[in-house]
C-alpha cells in the first residue's frame, strides 16, 4: 500500500471522529449524539469502517460489493427509521463527501505532495463508487419512508424533491410508482385562511393525485396561515414545446378546480410550465402569479393564471408609489354601488356590454350608469386605452387582496 493509503488508513480513526463531531455540531438532529452514547458509538463504527473500505478497494480501482452496498443501504434505513428528515439527509451526504476530499488533500500535504500517482487513483476510485454508495444509502433511506410515510407524504416528498433539484427524486418515483416527468406546470392555489397543512385535505388530495396523476405539495410561504398548495402537471415534451403559454392553464384547470373544491374557499390560482431542471424558478414564476391574481370562489370561473395575465399586477406589486396610488383610485370606487364588481365583469368579458349586463343580471343602462359613475369618481373613462391599463389593475389588485 502507498504512502498516501497509509497515511489514510492512519488517520481513520481521527477522521472518522471529525465527521461525528461535524454532525453533532452542524446537524440539529444530530445532536442526540451528544447525548446519547449508543448513538454516537454506532455512527463513528460506521464512519471508521467506511474509510476502512475506502483504502483497502481505492488502490486497485475494487468495487464496493455487494455487501459493502448492502452495508451502506441499512444505514440509511437506520436513519430513515430514526426520523431524520430528507433535508438533513442531504446535508449528511455534502458533509460526508466535503470531507472526505478534505481528508484527501491533508493525507497529500503530510506526504509533502508526494503521491500524485496514488491521489489519481483514489480520485478515480472516490467518483463512480461514491456514486454507487450514496444510492445506496438513498435506496435505503427511502425503502424505510415507504414503510412509514402515508402515501400522500410520499407526494408531497416527491413534489418538492422535483422542486428543489434533489436526486431522491428518482428514487422516491420508484417508491410511489410514479413516472418522472420531463416538463411540469407548476401551479400554486392560494386560499387565504386556509392552513395548507390541514390534514383534512389528505383524502382529497389522495384522490386527486391518482384520478390526475398530478403531484401535489404543500407550502407555507406566504405566512403561517395562508398557506400554498402546489401542483405539478406533467406534461410530454412534445405538448409543452407547442402549446403556447397562455394555453397552459386549460391543460391544469380540471385539477386545480377540484382541489380548490375540497379547499372550500376563494382562491388564487397562478401556473408556469417548465422543463423539471427549472422547476424552481417556475415556482417562483407561479407563486409571484397567484399573489396578483384575484381571488375567485369555487366555481367553474375559477381559473389558473398566467404572467401574461397579470404582468402589470406582478410588476406593481414591487413598486410601493405605483401600488399606493392604484389603491387610492379604490378609495373613490368604493362607496359607489357594485363599482369594482361591474368593472370586474366588464373586463372579464372585453368590454361587451350585453355580456357585461347579462353577467351581473342587470340592465345595458345600469351598466352604463356605473361606468359613467366610475369615470365621474375616477376622472378615466372604462373603456378607454388608459381606463383599460389603470382600472383592470385597480380591480385585480383589490380582489387579490393585497389591500386587506
Amino acid at each position: 500500500m502507498g504512502s498516501l493509503f497509509a497515511e489514510l488508513a492512519r488517520q481513520a480513526s481521527t477522521n472518522a471522529r471529525r465527521e461525528v463531531e461535524t454532525y453533532a455540531r452542524e446537524i440539529p438532529e444530530f445532536a442526540i449524539l451528544d447525548t446519547n452514547r449508543r448513538a454516537r458509538a454506532e455512527t463513528l463504527e460506521y464512519a471508521v469502517w467506511l474509510r476502512r473500505r475506502t483504502v483497502e478497494l481505492s488502490p486497485d480501482n475494487d468495487e464496493l460489493s455487494d455487501t459493502d452496498l448492502d452495508s451502506i443501504s441499512f444505514m440509511g434505513e437506520v436513519r430513515a427509521d430514526a426520523g431524520m428528515s430528507p433535508s438533513s439527509r442531504q446535508q449528511v451526504l455534502r458533509l460526508h463527501t466535503a470531507l472526505m476530499l478534505r481528508e484527501i488533500n491533508e493525507a497529500i500535504e503530510a506526504q509533502r505532495g508526494s503521491g500524485v500517482e496514488e491521489l489519481m487513483r483514489m480520485m478515480s476510485w472516490f467518483a463512480p463508487q461514491g456514486e454507487r454508495g450514496i444510492s445506496a444509502y438513498r435506496q435505503g433511506f427511502v425503502t424505510v419512508m415507504r414503510r412509514r410515510l402515508p402515501y400522500v407524504e410520499q407526494i408531497d416528498l416527491l413534489a418538492r424533491s422535483l422542486l428543489t433539484g434533489d436526486p431522491m427524486a428518482a428514487e422516491l418515483a420508484a417508491v410511489t410508482g410514479t413516472e418522472l416527468p420531463e416538463f411540469c406546470a407548476v401551479t400554486v392555489i392560494r386560499a387565504p385562511g386556509r392552513p395548507a397543512d390541514d390534514s383534512t385535505l389528505d383524502p382529497d388530495i389522495e384522490i386527486l393525485v391518482k384520478t390526475h396523476h398530478v403531484l401535489v405539495t404543500r407550502s407555507t410561504e406566504s405566512g403561517e396561515k395562508d398557506g400554498e398548495l402546489i401542483v405539478l402537471v406533467p406534461l410530454s415534451r412534445d405538448l409543452a414545446e407547442t402549446t403556447p403559454a397562455h394555453s397552459v392553464p386549460d391543460l391544469v384547470a380540471t385539477p386545480v378546480r377540484d382541489l380548490a373544491r375540497a379547499l372550500g374557499r376563494p382562491c388564487a390560482v397562478g401556473t408556469a410550465a417548465a422543463p423539471v431542471s427549472e422547476l424552481a424558478d417556475a415556482l417562483d414564476r407561479a407563486r409571484r402569479v397567484s399573489r396578483a391574481a384575484p381571488l375567485r370562489p369555487v366555481s367553474e370561473r375559477l381559473r389558473p393564471y398566467t404572467v401574461a395575465d397579470v404582468f402589470t399586477e406582478v410588476a406593481v406589486a414591487d413598486v410601493p408609489f405605483v401600488d399606493a396610488w392604484l389603491r387610492a383610485l379604490v378609495g373613490r370606487l368604493e362607496p359607489g354601488p357594485d363599482l369594482l364588481v361591474t368593472l370586474d365583469a366588464y373586463y372579464r368579458h372585453d368590454m361587451h356590454r350585453g355580456a357585461t349586463a347579462a353577467a351581473l343580471n342587470v340592465h345595458t343602462r345600469t351598466l352604463d350608469y356605473r361606468l359613467r359613475r366610475v369615470r365621474e369618481l375616477t376622472g378615466i373613462d372604462p373603456g378607454s386605452t388608459r381606463g383599460v391599463r389603470v382600472l383592470s389593475a385597480v380591480v385585480t389588485r383589490r380582489l387579490s387582496g393585497a389591500w386587506d
